[in-house]
């Protein structure tokens, strides 16, 4: 699943009378991961079905060529359920992707799903059309996101202003949705930016950004969105 996070009413203090949740054991995530995709994907228990029988059969026939059936019989057991499990997990995360895709804050979630030394700061800049920007620092320097049905206004005066408070730094440009890229090729387009700084000016970067007040960046004229929430800085 792309985002595990728990929303802010169930985040409770650690203390001696209310320990830290026991780690969720691997076999429940499985269960639940397949639970949440089989509601995605039609006929997913026959699919991983003929994917294990698949692999099985092709490295058994290898046996029996060998005749080592009980060897290849064997490999061919561990190598079908690891198979099966690779590609289980790739088409969990596809019905993920598909199960935000087009709704308001999805690039933010996936954004926040970034693995590594990447600093994201969600929802920095929305307007009265409900498009959304958000931020990511990193090696390749800033990246500003976008998403929404026309966010490039959005984007050109987020980085007008990013430029003037942090000159000399490279930043990209990202639109998901419509004439942009996908919500399943938004990390991957992001991981793939050629590197431009130092870990020590990537820190400097998104401390000088954090130290802005909330005010620091624009935000468009107009009514947010009506029962929408998203952080203005």
């Amino acid at each position: 699943m792309l985002l595990g996070t728990a929303p802010p009413s169930k985040v409770k203090v650690m203390s001696a009378s209310n320990p830290a949740p026991r780690k969720q054991r691997w076999y429940k995530q499985v269960r639940e991961t397949y639970s949440f995709a089989s509601a995605e994907i039609s006929f997913l228990s026959l699919k991983l079905l003929g994917i294990f029988a698949a692999v099985f059969a092709a490295f058994y026939a290898i046996g029996v060529v060998l005749e080592q059936q009980i060897l290849m019989g064997i490999t061919a057991f561990s190598v079908a359920v690891l198979v099966t499990l690779i590609i289980f997990g790739k088409m969990a995360e596809q019905a993920a992707y598909r199960s935000i895709e087009g709704q308001i804050g999805a690039a933010g979630s996936v954004l926040n799903a970034l693995r590594g030394a990447w600093f994201v700061s969600a929802g920095i800049g929305v307007d009265k059309n409900q498009n959304i920007a958000h931020r990511v620092v990193g090696r390749p320097g800033i990246i500003l996101v976008g998403e929404g049905s026309r966010p490039g206004l959005l984007l050109a005066e987020q980085r007008k202003a990013h430029a003037r408070y942090v000159p000399n730094v490279p930043i990209h440009e990202f639109i998901v949705g419509e004439n942009g890229i996908t919500i399943s090729n938004l990390q991957k387009s992001i991981k793939k930016l050629k590197k431009a700084l130092r870990p020590a000016e990537v820190t400097d970067v998104r401390r000088r950004l954090d130290a802005l007040p909330k005010s620091a960046f624009p935000i468009p004229k107009g009514p947010l969105p009506q029962g929408r929430k998203v952080s203005r800085r």
